[in-house]
C-alpha cells in the first residue's frame, strides 16, 4: 500500500488528527502497550487534539494487562538488559517466541549484535527491577543477583517465574520497532508463582486485577 493511500474502513480525516510517531512513542518508549514500567514523561501542551488522541491511544491499549519481562544477553564481557513487557509465544513446533523493542532502545543493538538472549519473566515483588532495568545512564545490574544460563551465556535473574534462553531466529521492521523472533534453547520456571503484572498505565497482580482495581 502506497505511504498516501487511505486504508480501508479509516476515515478520511483520520491521518490528520492521529498523533505523531514521535509523540506516541514519547509514551511507548520499549514497550507496544502503554507507557513502559518506571516511566515519568511530561506530556506535551502545545497541540491540544494530538495529545487528547495521543492520551486515548495509551488509555486503550492500557486495558491490556500483561506480564513484564526483562530481556538480557552479554555484551563486551558485560551484561546488558532491557524491560519489555511486549513478549509472546509464537510456535510449539520448532519453540519460538517473541519480543517488540522500539527502534530507540539502547539495549536492542546489542543485544542483536549478541545473537541471543534471556528473557526474565518477573515476579510481583520485582517491579523495582523492572524500573531499573528501563532507566537510562544508571548500572542496570547494580544490586540484581544473576548468573549465566547454560545454553547461551545470557544473565539469568534469580527470583523470577521463569527464563527462556534463545538465539535470535528473525528479525522483522515493523514501523518504529522491531518484532524479534527468538528460538528458545532452554526454559525452565522459577520457585515463585506470582507474576508482576501491568495493568491501566501501573503495576499490579493477579490479585488486584480481578479485584477490579
Amino acid at each position: 500500500m502506497e505511504s498516501h493511500e487511505i486504508p480501508e474502513g479509516m476515515r478520511p480525516d483520520a491521518r490528520a488528527t492521529w498523533p505523531s510517531p514521535e509523540l506516541i512513542d514519547s509514551w511507548l518508549g520499549d514497550s507496544l502497550f502503554g507507557l513502559r514500567p518506571g516511566d515519568e514523561v511530561e506530556v506535551p501542551a502545545d497541540d491540544g487534539e494530538a495529545v487528547a488522541a495521543a492520551r486515548r491511544f495509551r488509555d486503550v491499549l492500557s486495558q491490556f494487562a500483561s506480564g513484564v519481562t526483562v530481556v538480557t544477553s552479554m555484551s563486551g564481557g558485560e551484561p546488558v538488559g532491557m524491560t519489555c513487557q511486549s513478549f509472546s509465544s509464537v510456535s510449539l513446533d520448532p519453540p519460538l517466541v517473541t519480543f517488540i523493542p522500539a527502534k530507540t532502545s539502547r539495549a536492542w543493538p546489542l543485544i542483536h549484535r549478541s545473537g541471543k538472549f534471556c528473557v526474565n519473566v518477573l515476579a510481583a515483588d520485582q517491579d523495582w527491577l523492572s524500573n531499573q532495568m528501563a532507566s537510562r545512564g544508571a548500572d542496570k545490574f547494580a544490586g540484581v543477583d544473576w548468573a549465566p544460563t547454560a545454553a547461551t551465556g545470557s544473565p539469568l535473574i534469580r527470583g523470577t517465574l521463569a527464563h527462556l534462553d534463545c538465539t535470535i531466529h528473525a528479525v522483522h521492521e515493523a514501523g518504529d520497532h522491531y518484532i524479534v523472533v527468538g528460538r528458545v534453547q532452554a526454559l525452565e520456571t522459577g520457585d515463585v508463582e506470582d507474576p508482576l503484572l501491568f495493568f491501566r498505565g501501573r503495576y499490579s497482580t493477579t490479585e488486584r486485577v480481578t479485584d477490579g482495581a
